[in-house]
């Protein structure tokens, strides 16, 4: 891997994991699009943990609130909050574990990920189109909060977005834009950490794999998902998913033909 490769696929994690586009799907097409050697897992990892950085720096004021009122007064709007996140990790995190060889093997077709991306593309400009958008993430509850868990664990097909497929349920049951993203903003934190964690003692069983690459790669996902996130909380309180729509309509459509020629 080259530094200029790295700069890249760090751009793709730190965008792709937090607007509605999907960062593994961009990780994927990149090097098969390119011809690059796979980062492997080291990499990986690096990329991870540079995003996992950014969402914490972001929310850590959040976060505190909320593991404070979760633990003191778990009937609060900030305590149930808290105890609906963790619920809605839950699915997320199970079908990570069950499917994990599938997710980096069968599921990294790209004639799969190109269809993905449409089909979930679609789907959220529907929902952003005809959803009510009138429940604020401080209005949520249990049952809506899981619904969107559940939505989540299809985000182990690359193509599907982690945040694209949760927001899409968040719309579909009447969140704001805003409120939609902000909960799933959340909700990425302790999946990103725990697969951050399941990989990170490969990293300690061979330090030597932390190179320059390692490191740019995962300070370029640190800046680019900390600029996504504000970024993503500022557009949708005035705009439309309608641009992502079209860009993964774009990108699957693109993905196919060259599948096709090749």
């Amino acid at each position: 891997m080259t530094t200029v490769q790295a700069v890249i696929l760090g751009l793709f994690q730190g965008l792709g994991e937090f607007l509605p586009i999907s960062s593994s799907a961009h990780l994927v097409l990149a090097p098969w699009l390119f011809g690059w050697t796979d980062p492997g897992l080291t990499f990986d990892i690096a990329l991870h943990i540079g995003t996992l950085v950014a969402v914490v720096v972001y929310f850590w004021k959040d976060w505190l609130r909320l593991v404070n009122k979760g633990l003191s007064d778990a009937r609060s709007t900030d305590g149930s909050l808290f105890w609906y996140l963790v619920a809605a990790t839950i699915p997320g995190a199970i079908a990570g574990f069950l499917l994990e060889k599938k997710a980096e093997t069968i599921f990294r077709s790209p004639l799969l990920i190109a269809i993905m991306l449409i089909i979930a593309g679609i789907i959220l400009y529907w929902a952003d189109r005809k959803s009510t958008k009138d429940i604020e993430m401080s209005k949520i509850t249990f049952k809506t909060s899981l619904m969107i868990g559940l939505s989540q664990a299809l985000a182990i097909i690359p193509g599907v977005s982690r945040s694209g497929i949760t927001m899409t349920m968040g719309l579909l049951l009447g969140l704001t834009r805003e409120g939609a993203a902000r909960f799933t903003f959340l909700l990425s934190t302790p999946i990103i950490f725990g697969a951050a964690l399941v990989k990170l003692p490969y990293i300690v069983a061979n330090p030597s794999l932390i190179t320059t690459d390692f490191m740019v790669g995962m300070v370029v996902s640190f800046l680019t998902g900390i600029a996504s996130i504000g970024f993503l909380l500022r557009y949708v309180q005035t705009k439309s998913f309608l641009p992502f729509a079209w860009y993964r309509f774009i990108l699957g459509t693109l993905v196919i033909v060259i599948v096709l020629v090749r």
